[in-house]
């Protein structure tokens, strides 16, 4: 109230400096989208190609349109990526002069089911009817805008399948490499060695400095390219109730317990109002005096709030219990009685038939065999109630059959119909079979949870006019004083922490503990926020964020920070390979064994196709590939593995014999080579000239 009555004081100043402000705003309005400045009026442009932002704003508002809670931000981020795709895979079709038909048009429309099953286009055998199709647009010219749209997104998905084709055909697999495939199989090697695992020596024996880390992403830039990024420290000031807050609605709980007595205007006499414990009409004191509505559902012990659970379950009825804090609310509650099987526990066995709607479904039957197989199954439940489980893993076609069949706890009307009336009208153990639009289920009642019903008061904790005051004066002090002052220095003055740093991109929304903060990031990139930059937000339900920029990346990096989880182990155990390696001294296996205080291992017939070493060593390719170049009971020199430097000795080598026929081996390595097209994009984008405006914009 003090900051308020302060802004009234001085109205007249406040008029002066918000006329001054807006002024100031219209002028930078007029230099940021008027003739005076040289943004770009396109959001962007792949390889020269513009994007219109007109186009683009109506593509993101569609998106938008048609997503669930989608934010702006996310739809442009989408349509953006759509739109450098296609410009992309365009300019591909057009190099290769790829065209395509009215057929193979006409061929990716019908496979739309809105268009190929839409009931308008069909004949009476259900077919899809070309003619029926053009005459609806022809005496609808008000839907032609439609099918342009829909032909010109169907032209480009026909052209993307003649593209993927070529590529796939490209992609070619040798009679060479298939022998290699089968050498690599079948060659065996057998070999003794001496291991210095890097487990053996401490992290905290090796350091590795930002610089280093720095240097091996500059070496291997291509891992770690990234956009322009910022790193933003922050403190928060949280607008939350106070504990003067907190005992004032504790406060007003208490008296509701009790009652109270009011002046009665009309009567010019005092009332005595009933207090929870005595109201008469419960829901309608909860109605009156709670922030939460009344509730007359029954809840299971388990649903209860965890640190008052067992208090509130095992309430009488009638009693009441309270106050007690749950989430943000102050609470006092009343039992108002108790039920039996409130919630229920079931497994089932889903045994589907053809017309119903089941994705799990693991074979095709008619309903007369779906029928005749799950009354089977139910004789053998009953026969063996513990061969349940089985023979759920075995048949259901629910994707329960995982777990056996179980479908955990649900409550009323959570199942369909049938279901629900068989687990909630029988007790628990009873088994049964019972049919719904799914199929045939096979149901066993595993548990049944009792519930108790309560009326609870809440009021929310929130923070009073004068909290708010205090904390909005606390932030703003801390805002100014931040432009002149230390960040750190003055948080450390006024008592408050600073977080973070966060690093942002310039299209990213998350704000790292405080989730989506698209307004600080987009500030972050204003031209105006140099290193150093300060600025106050208020952020809804959370408080006062006082941002500050700390340091801004433009190296086409990741930042260190960031990288370090990656990048750290690699150097650590390069250094902790040249300490091992020092160690590994001797002419025998024997006496770097004694060296190095390990022991001689043997690996028997290992593959390069399969190159794990035993005891729980792991994948080491390069330490079985030096076993297979060197000579009968040669010794290696120290190799630098996965896990640690290994020093080999051959004992043998066994080569397979020749085969004639490699197509099993060629059909595997094309097998594996089957998504290589997926990497035909990325490539493009790696290699396009791409320019991104859409900071610019607002999004």
């Amino acid at each position: 109230m003090a900051v308020l009555s302060k802004i009234r004081q001085r109205s007249a100043l406040m008029i002066a400096v918000i006329a001054f402000a807006l002024f100031a705003f219209i002028i930078g309005d007029l230099f940021k989208s008027g003739s005076f400045n040289s943004t770009s009026k396109d959001v962007g442009s792949i390889n020269g190609k513009d994007i219109s932002f007109e186009d683009f704003r109506i593509k993101v508002s569609e998106v938008e349109k048609s997503g669930q809670g989608i934010t702006s931000t996310a739809a442009a981020t989408r349509v953006w990526d759509q739109e450098v795709s296609i410009a992309l895979l365009s300019s591909e079709f057009e190099k290769l002069g790829l065209r395509v038909g009215e057929k193979h048009i006409l061929e990716v429309l019908k496979a739309d089911q809105n268009i190929g099953k839409n009931p308008m286009f069909l004949n009476s055998a259900g077919m899809f009817d070309i003619a029926k199709f053009k005459e609806f647009f022809k005496s609808n010219p008000a839907q032609a805008q439609f099918l342009k749209d829909r032909e010109k997104d169907a032209e480009l998905n026909a052209k993307y399948q003649i593209y993927n084709t070529l590529v796939k055909s490209a992609l070619y697999t040798t009679e060479a490499e298939g022998k290699l495939q089968y050498e690599m199989e079948a060659n065996k090697v057998s070999f003794a060695y001496v291991a210095g695992l890097y487990s053996t020596i401490k992290d905290s024996d090796v350091k590795v400095s930002d610089a280093e880390i720095l240097d091996y992403m500059k070496k291997n830039e291509k891992k770690f390219k990234t956009d322009e990024t910022r790193e933003v420290e922050y403190v928060l000031i949280e607008d939350k109730a106070s504990k003067e807050d907190e005992a004032e609605v504790k406060s007003k709980i208490n008296q509701l317990l009790t009652g109270s007595v009011v002046y009665n205007q009309a009567t010019g006499k005092n009332d005595t109002l009933a207090g929870f414990r005595t109201a008469k009409n419960v829901a309608e004191f909860v109605n009156s005096n709670s922030d939460v509505p009344y509730d007359s559902s029954y809840v299971a012990k388990k649903d209860l709030p965890a640190v008052d659970a067992e208090q509130l379950y095992n309430l009488a009825p009638g009693q009441v219990y309270g106050p007690y804090i749950f989430g943000n609310y102050y609470c006092i509650s009343k039992s108002m009685g108790k039920k039996l099987g409130v919630n229920a526990k079931a497994s089932h066995i889903l045994i589907s038939y053809e017309g119903t709607t089941v994705p799990n479904q693991k074979e095709s039957r008619t309903k007369e065999e779906a029928k005749a197989k799950a009354e089977s199954i139910l004789a053998q439940v009953n026969a063996n109630p513990e061969s349940f489980l089985m023979l759920a893993f075995q048949n259901s076609d629910d994707s329960s059959a995982q777990q056996g069949g179980d479908l955990g706890y649900f409550g009323p009307n959570q199942m369909v119909k049938p279901f629900n009336d068989f687990v909630f009208n029988n007790g628990i153990g009873k088994v049964g079979l019972v049919e719904t639009d799914f199929g045939y289920h096979i149901i066993k009642i595993t548990d049944k949870q009792d519930g108790i019903r309560l009326a609870t008061v809440a009021q929310k904790l929130e923070a009073s006019e004068a909290t708010a005051d205090r904390v909005f004066t606390q932030a703003t002090k801390f805002e100014m004083g931040a432009v002149d002052k230390d960040f750190n220095a003055l948080a450390k003055e006024m008592k408050l922490t600073v977080s973070g740093p966060v690093t942002v991109g310039v299209m990213q929304e998350n704000f790292g503990p405080l989730g989506n903060q698209r307004t600080i990031v987009r500030w972050a990139f204003e031209d105006n926020s140099k290193i150093g930059a300060v600025k106050r937000f208020e952020v809804a339900n959370v408080g006062h964020v006082i941002a500050r920029v700390k340091s801004i990346d433009n190296s086409g990096l990741v930042a260190v920070s960031q990288a370090r989880s990656y990048v750290e182990p690699i150097l650590k155990n390069k250094k902790k390979a040249e300490l091992i390696k020092a160690k590994m001294t001797g002419s025998s296996l024997e006496a770097i064994a004694t060296a190095t205080g390990s022991k001689v291992e043997q690996a028997t017939d290992v593959t390069l196709a399969n190159s794990v070493l035993a005891g729980g060593v792991g994948i080491e390719p390069r330490v079985v590939g030096n076993a297979f170049a060197l000579a009968a009971n040669k010794l290696s020199a120290p190799i630098e593995g996965a896990t640690g430097v290994y020093v080999v000795k051959n004992i043998s080598t066994t080569k397979a014999p020749a085969v004639k026929d490699v197509s099993p081996y060629v059909g595997k390595l094309k097998g594996q080579t089957a998504g290589d097209v997926n990497r035909v994009l990325p490539a493009l984008k790696d290699k396009a000239k791409i320019e991104d405006n859409r900071r610019q914009f607002n999004y």
